[in-house]
């Protein structure tokens, strides 16, 4: 019997989004009923609306976040053995991107299952893509430390490193605005920041301005999900 495949497919980066999906990618996740979700609640809301004539008691679902035992992930992948694909689905974006799914991915290289990508909406690449800084060298470093002064080094770390590679990194929301306040408080007047705000949204807003001009600036980022970007000269 041929295997089932795993397939990749992204989630929205919010509600109300403008990004629509292809129609093969529609296709293929209309034949899928077993998934594995970071978590239960989104990952149904989200086949719910991308596909709407599937029955949500047909759907076969595992999750898979910090919470899951790695003892267990493997069997997540025993449907393709079966001959049925699998859909591994993020809260929001690509799965293994800033994303917990890789393990699963890696055991389906191990295991000989065929792991295919869908295309979707990925905030780190949306927001590099539009900031107009280094695109050939760049790196993504997740979320910076909460205590101030782990926070305040790892800034000044990251500006260093940012003259030959842009550096990206995040926030969970309601601390946006504490973030850039150090961010303009410790980064050099001269170092460029983008912040990229509800991609794909209709309150989207990319911006890119060095530390001096950013000081003038007074858009509210508190409670929306950015995606931060430094280059130093």
């Amino acid at each position: 019997m041929e295997y089932g495949s795993l397939y990749l497919i992204p989630n929205y980066l919010g509600k109300n989004s403008n990004f629509n999906f292809d129609r093969h990618s529609l296709k293929i996740i209309d034949t899928i009923n077993h998934f594995v979700f970071e978590n239960e609640k989104p990952g149904r809301a989200f086949i719910k609306i991308i596909s709407p004539n599937k029955y949500q008691s047909e759907l076969i679902i595992n999750t898979l976040n910090k919470f899951t035992s790695k003892e267990s992930i493997s069997s997540f992948l025993n449907p393709c053995f079966k001959g049925y694909n699998i859909g591994l689905v993020s809260d929001a974006g690509c799965p293994g991107i800033a994303d917990p799914g890789a393990e699963l991915i890696y055991n389906a290289h191990q295991l000989n299952v065929k792991v295919i990508p869908l295309v979707g909406p990925s905030s780190i690449l949306l927001a590099l893509m539009a900031s107009g800084l280094n695109g050939q060298n760049f790196k993504f470093n997740g979320y910076l430390p909460i205590e101030k002064d782990d926070k305040k080094n790892k800034i000044k770390f990251l500006e260093k490193q940012s003259y030959n590679t842009t550096q990206i990194f995040m926030e969970t929301p309601y601390r946006n605005g504490k973030l850039i306040i150090d961010l303009l408080k410790f980064l050099k007047p001269t170092t460029k920041l983008c912040i990229a705000t509800d991609l794909t949204l209709k309150s989207e807003l990319v911006k890119t301005q060095t530390i001096k001009q950013w000081k003038n600036s007074r858009e509210n980022y508190d409670k929306r999900p950015s995606i931060f970007l430094i280059q130093s000269n």
